[in-house]
């Protein structure tokens, strides 16, 4: 059947946390990362995930305390980016695909991650 698996494959994430129960450590693996499976270093993460059954959207963002804003700023540049790329793919909605990689634009040059495009 297609929609079976036929096999499984694990992503772990480990968040060490401080007194206060705040990151200060995130390290992830996953089965078939280039390098080995080997745990990895990673400042912040974000996690979406959809219920079926309820269609809600369940999210889990952490970000170390030595996360600097420059750091978040390229991260959500990447992410939003991202984001616009999967819903294309995902939708085929080439308007609001294209709506959010213009948001991505102006994140990214407004945050500084990117120079500004040339005017005509």
């Amino acid at each position: 059947m297609e929609n079976e698996p036929i096999a499984y494959s694990e992503i772990r994430i480990r968040i060490g946390l401080n007194e206060e129960k705040w990151p200060v450590d995130i390290e992830w693996e996953a089965e078939g990362q280039p390098g080995g499976k080997q745990p990895r270093p990673c400042k912040a993460f974000l996690l979406s995930l959809f219920d079926g059954s309820t269609k809600e959207t369940l999210r889990m963002d952490l970000w170390t305390q030595e996360t600097q804003v420059m750091e978040m700023d390229r991260m959500m540049y990447h992410t939003i980016r991202g984001l616009a790329e999967t819903y294309f793919k995902a939708t085929s909605n080439r308007e609001m695909a294209v709506a959010m990689q213009q948001f991505a634009q102006y994140f990214g040059e407004k945050t500084e991650i990117i120079p500004p495009l040339p005017q005509p």
